[in-house]
């Protein structure tokens, strides 16, 4: 047996084909619960298309995978970033208005190919030196952070769905043994959902009067629609509101794929290269915008999964993806999984984010980061006190004016750009990317 391929339950697996179809299946299914309750927040939210949203986050997911060879175990969902650009276009989820946010996110989408292509013919060490340890590390622990608010709030609304939610994941996860212990995720959900059900908690309403088969959008929800007659004026305020925010989402992009190497133990940002991994990003929030759906980024939901099963496989991921795309067009299974009691997603959400800021601490320890430095401990200080403290301000972001134009920037925009800022300014960088050596990136490497 392969170093790749080891006992369940002791060690990672990285190629799951050897676990059986019917396996893989569930796990596919289980990673599609992973991401769907913040990926439909985000439509809820805005007033665009949920069934657009499962289906570009599965096209997204699999022109991802193409570009990245098929390396990478990332699932792209929506965005949270771009909520404040979409409200600042479309305050009340006008439908009018909605695709012009999304042309402003299309714009955004193709900074990240800028970037792609700069590290393409500049090599990656020139964008890295800017991401050591000491910079993704607090990221990753913010990113984990900042999404906990939303799972605290999904289990207010019942804490022992909630907590019965995170008790079966806890002990398939810990006492589990073979294929119950690397699907904790699927089992928690349907425990808790049954649970619920029988208390009377759960409203299946909507699931009888959801139609089996429908399509995912409609063409007047589209970027294409504003066209015949575009407001040219708003199409320039949505580009300048927008497109800054796009900032951000490359940091944390680099942050998600330095968890993901972190957790799987491969150099993903050395191979397949982030100038793939952001260009396959990049071209799936194009292509999700132009037809109504949200920004795509990988899903720091579905690392925590990772993590949690030890199952490696990018094959899971993309069958994930295929059940999104399935799903998509089907308004009654999207039906029953949106009855979904809030309580149980914010449970098992709870342990998923909470992993993730896991990976960010296990980012730091492992890559040994000497806080004996003063300008480390400022550093990851502005980072977390910055990212934290921004989003849970009475406004949720900072905001500026240019000329008419107001731009806001949430927390983890100026927490890393703070970050990423002082590291190049401030004296004392011991840190050097290269590619040949794994264990001096910003992520723990074990290739």
């Amino acid at each position: 047996m392969s170093k790749e391929n080891k006992v369940i339950g002791e060690e990672a697996i990285y190629d799951a084909k050897g676990l059986g179809m019917p396996k893989l299946l569930v796990l596919g299914i289980q990673h599609m619960f992973a991401m769907f309750g913040a990926t439909v927040l985000v439509p809820a939210l805005t007033g665009l298309s949920v069934s657009a949203t499962l289906l570009f986050a599965g096209l997204g997911t699999l022109l991802f995978h193409f570009l990245s060879k098929g390396k990478v175990p990332a699932f792209l969902g929506s965005s949270f970033a771009f909520l404040a650009g979409y409200w600042a276009i479309a305050p009340n989820g006008e439908t009018e208005l909605l695709p012009y946010a999304c042309f402003g996110v299309a714009c955004a989408g193709i900074l990240y190919l800028v970037l792609a292509a700069f590290i393409k013919a500049f090599g990656t060490s020139k964008v890295m030196r800017f991401f050591p340890p000491i910079v993704t590390g607090p990221i990753i622990i913010a990113i984990g952070l900042n999404l906990s608010q939303s799972a605290i709030n999904n289990c207010t609304n019942n804490w022992l769905i909630a907590i019965i939610a995170i008790v079966i994941v806890i002990v398939c996860n810990i006492w589990g043994k073979g294929m119950i212990k690397i699907i904790p995720i699927i089992l928690g959900v349907v425990g808790s959902y049954i649970v619920a059900a029988i208390m009377g908690q759960v409203d299946f309403t909507p699931v009888a009067e959801a139609s089996w088969i429908g399509l995912p959008f409609r063409f007047q929800d589209t970027v294409f629609s504003i066209f015949a007659a575009p407001d040219t004026s708003l199409l320039i305020t949505a580009v300048i509101t927008i497109m800054p925010i796009a900032l951000a989402t490359m940091v944390e992009h680099i942050g998600d794929i330095s968890a993901i190497s972190s957790t799987v133990g491969k150099n993903f940002i050395k191979d397949p290269g982030l100038h793939r991994t952001l260009t396959g990003d990049g071209l799936a929030t194009i292509l999700a915008s132009l037809f109504g759906a949200p920004a795509n980024t990988t899903y720091g939901e579905n690392t925590g999964v990772l993590t949690l099963t030890k199952v490696y496989d990018p094959l899971v991921i993309r069958l994930a993806a295929l059940f999104a795309i399935l799903f998509s067009f089907c308004p009654k299974v999207s039906a029953l999984i949106s009855c979904m009691p809030a309580a149980t997603m914010g449970g098992v959400s709870l342990v998923l984010y909470g992993m993730i800021s896991a990976v960010g601490v296990r980012n730091v320890v492992e890559n040994k980061v000497d806080f004996s430095q003063s300008r480390n401990v400022i550093i990851a200080a502005l980072i977390l006190v910055l990212s934290i403290g921004i989003n849970y301000s009475a406004a949720g972001a900072i905001a500026f004016t240019v000329g008419s134009v107001t731009i806001s920037l949430s927390g983890l925009a100026v927490g890393s750009l703070v970050g990423i800022i002082l590291n190049a300014l401030l004296p004392g960088k011991d840190y050097n990317f290269d590619e040949e050596k794994p264990d001096n990136t910003g992520v723990n490497f074990e290739v």
